[in-house]
């Protein structure tokens, strides 16, 4: 299997890693915007170069990988569903919901897979607790918690093209939320704070967010996030039912101490990125997409399932920006498909 990867920065290097040591993969083209950036890479891994994304397609691929700036997603998608090829795609589709249905459209209009990197279903702590509420161990599932801090802000250059702090970060926490408990929101209320760093303000975007989130059968949560959380990298999901109580993401490394005389101590070495974090889960997504290319298994992410993670961000967006509580019903797009 030959497959193309446009986009070779900090995730692109990632998967294309991946992908060069995976048995079932005989070679990559690698391209990229900055050539060089691309050509470094293919020598490292002893692939091939592309001059642009023109000759991925005319040398001739079996599968895409895209991991671009996201203003280039849908395009992408577009050209390969055109050209009859399975893709992989960082999310989002698109940051907005326009060009997120006009390129799943192509998708299913050409009848080829599109397979999002929605990473934490292939994370053991999500999927554990996925099987514990299916399997019924909670009992009701009354209460959700979900939240995400980065330990240091992103570049100020990507803060205008990143679609804020609801699309580009807690969009994981609203898909994970659906996947882990086959539910859908039913309505959102979302405040942020800009209070930090100018940057935020000047691109207009906040670097603190929460929203509590009702799901379709009056289970409640709450997703926060930050963009300053100098402990460490903090990714986490506490689910409480009737019977009992788990968490996701609380380990040795979970950026958090206790007041309490007899609690944890502080992690010695915590977590300080998501590529860190969930690094077993990007390397578990790409097998994934290698087995659905190959017939193997149905598509655990698909463009729809993207375009509902993406209904609740813009729902939040519209929530925080009006003051107001947001029905799902009033965005573009749903509703989802059902959970197996």
């Amino acid at each position: 299997m030959r497959i193309g990867v446009i986009g070779t920065g900090r995730i692109g290097t990632i998967h294309a890693n991946t992908l060069s040591r995976h048995r079932d993969v005989g070679s990559l083209i690698l391209t990229d915007a900055d050539t060089s950036r691309a050509q470094e890479l293919a020598h490292r891994l002893g692939e091939t170069a592309a001059p642009g994304v023109e000759e991925i397609f005319r040398w001739g691929v079996d599968a895409v990988v895209i991991t671009t700036a996201t203003s280039a997603h849908a395009e992408l998608i577009g050209r390969a569903a055109r050209s009859g090829l399975p893709v992989f795609c960082e999310k989002p589709i698109a940051l907005d919901l326009p060009g997120t249905l006009s390129a799943i459209a192509e998708v299913e209009t050409a009848g080829t897979v599109l397979q999002m990197g929605f990473q934490r279903r292939f994370d053991t702590g999500y999927a554990g607790a996925r099987e514990a509420v299916r399997t019924g161990r909670l009992g009701r599932l009354h209460t959700v918690r979900a939240l995400t801090s980065d330990q240091a802000p992103p570049p100020a250059a990507w803060l205008p093209v990143s679609g804020g702090l609801y699309r580009d970060t807690l969009i994981h926490d609203f898909d994970v939320l659906r996947w882990v408990t086959g539910r859908e929101v039913a309505d959102v209320y979302a405040a942020a704070s800009d209070a930090g760093p100018a940057m935020f303000r000047e691109a207009g975007d906040v670097d603190t967010g929460a929203a509590l989130l009702t799901l379709d059968d009056s289970t409640l949560a709450t997703v926060t996030g930050s963009r300053l959380n100098g402990a460490g990298y903090d990714v986490r999901m506490e689910l409480a039912g009737e019977l009992d109580q788990i968490v996701v993401g609380l380990d040795d490394r979970t950026p958090i101490a206790s007041t309490e005389p007899t609690g944890p101590p502080a992690a010695d070495k915590p977590w300080s990125g998501f590529l860190e974090r969930f690094g077993p889960a990007y390397e578990a997504e790409l097998n994934a997409f290698i087995e659905v290319v190959r017939g193997e298994r149905a598509n655990p992410c698909d463009g729809r399932e993207a375009l509902q993670a993406l209904r609740v961000a813009e729902a939040c967006e519209l929530s925080r920006r009006d003051r107001r509580p947001v029905h799902l019903a009033e965005i573009p797009g749903g509703p989802a498909s059902a959970f197996a």
